[in-house]
């Protein structure tokens, strides 16, 4: 089987300036490079670099899959966007690693080929479904790191055989809007595989996704009552490089202020309630799909009975022609014709019995064979129908 394999980096937050520009050529001779993004494909071999040694160094997210099953997406924010510390409890197994390296904490998202399953030719992705997540990160929306945790609850119920443990982990806290994801999440939720049935029980604890609309004038009165110190730390971070992008830290600030505190503190589920959640959901679920396709085919059949009402009353209305159509039809010679001849007399036996003349229709038959008794072939055909043969 030919191997494929897709790397891809994007630089976000600044460019990469010259002297990084040669070192990542140096890496290789094929990518594609530019001074915010670099790609490149292998169908055979391996790439030289360290894709997390790249993204530590020059980018802010990386992508890479291979159709033996192995796909990774790598996340780099400024710390005073987003702390380990927040993203950790997400962390279950290697479907999330959570670390800081200069003042960045990275995300990494990863299915191993074990996980992935067969060898998958026919999908690709590209950073570009992927890359929003870092503004909703920023902003405070955790829903992915979420949906991180759930893939690896997932794996994990496939693979364990012991089921005490999961009575004994808890799920991170659920982020709102779980039942509605964005564009970004639900491509990340179908790179790692999510269970949906798993995803829909875990939706049932999540709040509804708050507003995302902000109030301009609210926004400014918020934003002019911020201490001068703060101030001066967002400018002097974006100038540095550090937090070039201020907007959605100040946004996940500001919702921070805004969101209303819930009355009573959710109670957060074992993985154990979390699966059998989902074997409940996953239940119904095709419940309602086996009674769907059931409804269906009743439909169908219906549809099906009431054409066959409507073209057996077309039939009794001018036997006559029928049976010249009959005639026209054995004439052609040929075993298309033939068949529908046989077709044609199948239903006016069942015309002619409605009518309580079957008689006729017998010795109509019975002239047919024979008129044409050296047709061997139509012969045959007449017996396969069971027509009468005096």
């Amino acid at each position: 089987m030919s191997e494929y394999q897709y790397y891809e980096f994007l630089a976000v937050d600044r460019p990469l300036n010259e002297d990084e520009l040669k070192q990542v050529r140096a890496l290789s001779t094929r990518a594609r490079i530019t001074p915010t993004h670099f790609t490149n494909e292998y169908h055979w071999g391996d790439f030289r670099g360290d894709p997390t040694k790249m993204v530590e160094q020059f980018y802010d997210a990386h992508l890479y899959f291979a159709n033996w099953g192995s796909r990774r997406l790598v996340l780099r924010l400024p710390a005073t966007q987003l702390t380990a510390k927040a993203a950790t409890p997400y962390a279950l197994h290697d479907s999330l690693t959570v670390r800081t390296r200069s003042r960045r904490t990275l995300l990494d998202f990863q299915l191993s080929s074990e996980d992935g399953g067969e060898w998958d030719f026919e999908s690709s992705f590209s950073l570009s479904a992927f890359i929003g997540l870092r503004a909703e990160l920023a902003a405070g929306d955790l829903r992915c790191l979420y949906l991180a945790w759930l893939a690896a609850l997932g794996r994990w119920e496939t693979a364990e055989d012991d089921e005490e443990e999961y009575t004994h982990q808890i799920e991170p806290p659920p982020p709102a809007g779980l039942a509605t994801l964005t564009g970004p999440q639900r491509a990340l939720a179908d790179f790692l595989q999510v269970d949906p049935d798993l995803l829909a029980a875990a939706a049932q604890a999540s709040a509804p996704a708050p507003h995302t609309a902000v109030d301009r004038t609210d926004l400014a009165s918020y934003i002019a009552a911020l201490s001068a110190e703060d101030k001066d730390a967002l400018l002097v971070d974006a100038a540095l490089g550090t937090a070039p992008q201020p907007g959605p830290q100040l946004l996940a600030r500001y919702r921070a202020t805004r969101r209303p505190r819930p009355g009573t503190t959710t109670q957060r589920r074992t993985a154990a309630e979390l699966l059998d959640a989902a074997y409940l959901h996953r239940t119904e679920r095709h419940d309602r799909e086996r009674e769907k396709q059931a409804a269906a085919a009743r439909k169908r059949a219906l549809q099906a009975s009431r054409a066959r009402e409507a073209h057996l009353a077309r039939l009794a209305q001018n036997t006559e022609q029928a049976w010249q159509d009959v005639d026209k039809l054995i004439a052609e010679k040929k075993p298309g014709p033939y068949d529908a001849a046989v077709t044609l007399l199948a239903d006016l036996r069942e015309v002619h019995a409605r009518a309580d003349t079957t008689p006729d229709f017998q010795g109509h038959v019975g002239t047919l064979r024979e008129t044409h008794r050296g047709k061997p072939s139509l012969m045959r055909r007449f017996d396969d129908a069971g027509l009468p043969n005096p």
